[in-house]
């Protein structure tokens, strides 16, 4: 078989194994089995993540009785519903609109009764989309802080401890607002791990980290905050709800999709196609052009030692990775990863591999990620481009755009985190 074909058969089967994990992650499909039985009283629906339209749609579809309620979700990603309120915010710098938006979510479930049940749609963004200030902050200092958290290489659960602590919403206290009433959150997990805290910043689950926990991050990284914000961690009146409050005793959750989830449907894929599939991780952190180096060095030992694992094969992994911005390119993690991969491996003969972000958004660009072929390095030295300095000037997203090997799938309406496969023939 010649190159080209071989190129165009691995390109195929990345983006099957890609399109098959953002398939399994879907609201319509992972949402309808955790529902509950009808409350006695009345049920109130909220929710936010960038899946949260498309998991109101879902429920408004499988649901038998009446409901209300309200969701907001990141500009571009609404769906029709016909019960539930849809907003739109912006991500992943908060602005008006989903400040309004949780102003209005709160004042939702005030009042309820023991008979009402919650139900609370969360996925991945959720943290952006309601970005209610704490006491004594505005929404310019909460931009400020986000936007000094996204560049500073913090990983996910680092940045949702700060912007737990500075929120009137999040870190369980959205839960115990809706105090009396039953809350039942149902959740598509993004992070590593899949801890529920970090999901949106948790705002019906307790959080056990601390004011403390929060001004340490902001001194590990060096990030320059306002005086309010200081002053509130310093004081400990950022505090959020802590495990034990009986105002939680009522509110539990189900993980209806994770990664883990989604990197088994891709190796279902590979599967059919007669690849052997190797899990390596589905909650890998770290700096992204770190991670590409070190599986560059994995998919060079199967490649020419056939260790750990004999080839033709997929390596395939997921989790959240950071980028330390020191560039002025057009960012993405996934890109990033990719570039560095692409870098390591230097244009070796029978390795692809695809990243994305499966919420269609790789950093803050409309383009889920790129894939990597055995000749990206030479087509791009052939139009000019330096790899290394655009990997330097974290500038993924040109490098791979420029090649034609940018991933767009557009709004995904889930969102289960970083998807990476490499395909060693």
């Amino acid at each position: 078989m010649s190159g080209p074909v071989r190129t165009g058969a691995a390109r195929d089967l990345l983006r099957r194994m890609f399109d098959a994990a953002i398939a399994s992650a879907q609201p319509s499909v992972c949402l309808p089995p955790h529902l509950p039985a009808p409350p006695a009283g009345r049920l109130v629906v909220i929710g936010a993540g960038k899946a949260s339209a498309a998991m109101a749609q879902a429920l408004e579809r499988h649901w038998p009785g009446p409901l209300d309620g309200l969701v907001v979700t990141r500009y571009g990603y609404a769906v029709p519903c016909e019960r539930i309120e849809i907003v739109e915010a912006a991500h992943p710098v908060p602005d008006q609109a989903g400040l309004h938006a949780a102003q209005r979510m709160l004042e939702r479930v005030g009042g309820l009764r023991a008979d009402d049940l919650v139900l609370c749609l969360i996925s991945g963004g959720g943290s952006a989309l309601l970005p209610l200030p704490a006491p004594g902050l505005d929404l310019d200092v909460k931009q400020q802080v986000n936007r000094a958290l996204l560049a500073s290489g913090a990983t996910i659960s680092e940045m949702n401890c700060v912007r737990r602590h500075l929120s009137a919403i999040k870190g369980g206290r959205l839960a115990a607002a809706c105090h009396p009433a039953r809350v039942l959150t149902l959740m598509i997990s993004d992070v590593p791990g899949d801890r529920p805290i970090d999901i949106a910043s948790g705002p019906t689950v307790a959080d056990p980290t601390t004011c403390a926990d929060a001004l340490a991050i902001l001194r590990r990284y060096a990030i320059a905050v306002p005086q309010p914000v200081l002053e509130l961690l310093e004081s400990g009146r950022g505090e959020s709800i802590k495990p034990g409050d009986p105002r939680l005793a009522r509110a539990d959750l189900r993980m209806v999709a994770t990664p883990q989830m989604a990197l088994e449907a891709a190796a279902a894929v590979a599967r059919a196609a007669g690849l052997d599939v190797h899990v390596l991780s589905d909650a890998i952190e770290g700096e992204a052009r770190d991670v590409g180096k070190v599986l560059a060095a994995i998919a060079l030992q199967v490649a020419e030692r056939g260790q750990p694992f004999r080839r033709p094969c997929v390596l395939l992994s997921g989790g959240e990775t950071t980028v330390t911005v020191r560039g002025t390119g057009r960012g993405g993690r996934n890109v990033e990863f990719l570039l560095a991969l692409a870098v390591a491996l230097n244009d070796h003969p029978g390795i692809h591999a695809l990243a994305g972000d499966t919420d269609g958004v790789d950093g803050q660009e409309e383009i889920a990620g790129a894939v990597m072929t055995p000749d990206s390095l030479a087509r791009a030295w052939a139009q000019g481009m330096r790899p290394r300095d655009m990997l330097a000037a974290n500038d993924g997203h040109s490098f791979f755009s420029a090649l034609g090997d940018s991933v767009v799938t557009g709004p995904t309406l889930t969102n289960v985190n970083d998807f990476r496969a490499i395909l060693i023939e």
